[in-house]
């Protein structure tokens, strides 16, 4: 008997959150947010001999909260490794003898064949546009003395977000352990809104539009369709909807960052 394919699903839907900054009233924190998921926590480092102990950088990796620093990009990497492995159709089998595959989708993909299903596990998929993407606006963002951490968005579910007033990127700690695609996405995402404040005069001030094209995917449209979000202001809307239209679209963050931001005159921003 042939083997079949069952799939296994887990939502991943970006959505958007936005909350007011504490201090200026025109301040806002722009988000990025998904439903809650049942992820397992990194797992710490074995303990190493004192006569072997690492640098402190690699004694402190960003597991669960802190500024990713330049040092850090490689076990950042490794955490992306492991995310992207947790996405491969995994084989069970069952106790008739048969065997089936149990595989993560996203919103919108359509189940794989089984063809598609072997050449994924004998090609996995190596991501080197996105790694590299994921370096340059890394780069790019330290350049500009904004922070970028792996820690708890103020805003409640969020995945990521952008706070001008304190020229910081929050990230959910979890965000890496879901693969190097959606870390990039969301990455991106707030690169993008970073770009907005620089279009409005500098890092620290509200978004303003870029005049980019909107062009939503099914699954943002209904999103952003839902009831929570028809009563945000139509300035924040139009703020997400560009995000949303572009966050795929990694060669974009890289570029605006590089055309309208200029580094921000404050030291201690970097991390």
């Amino acid at each position: 008997m042939l083997p079949h394919a069952r799939r296994w699903r887990r939502p991943w839907g970006p959505a958007l959150a936005l909350a007011p900054a504490t201090g200026a009233a025109t301040a806002a924190v722009l988000a990025i947010a998904v439903a809650a998921m049942g992820l397992v926590p990194l797992a710490s480092a074995p303990v190493v001999a004192q006569a072997l102990r690492p640098p402190a950088w690699l004694q402190a990796p960003p597991a669960s909260i802190g500024p990713i620093q330049p040092s850090w990009e490689a076990l950042l990497f490794a955490r992306l490794d492991a995310g992207d492995q947790a996405w491969l159709p995994r084989p069970q089998r069952l106790p008739d003898g048969r065997l089936r595959y149990v595989y993560r989708q996203r919103r919108g993909e359509r189940d794989l064949t089984m063809a598609q299903i072997h050449d994924l596990l004998r090609n996995p998929p190596r991501y080197t546009a996105e790694r590299s993407a994921i370096t340059s606006l890394l780069a790019q963002l330290w350049g500009l003395g904004v922070r970028v951490e792996l820690t708890t968005p103020r805003v409640a579910a969020a995945a990521g977000e952008w706070v001008p007033r304190e020229a910081v990127i929050r990230i959910r700690p979890d965000v890496p352990d879901r693969g190097t695609l959606d870390f990039a996405a969301v990455l991106n995402h707030e690169a993008i809104h970073v770009a907005q404040s620089c279009r409005a005069g500098g890092l620290r001030r509200p978004p303003t539009p870029l005049g980019l094209p909107v062009r939503l995917s099914p699954e943002a449209r209904e999103l952003l369709a839902q009831p929570l979000y028809a009563r945000i202001p139509p300035l924040v809307r139009q703020l997400e909807l560009e995000a949303f239209s572009h966050q795929r679209d990694l060669a974009l963050g890289v570029h605006l960052l590089r055309s309208l931001c200029r580094p921000d005159s404050r030291l201690g921003l970097a991390g």
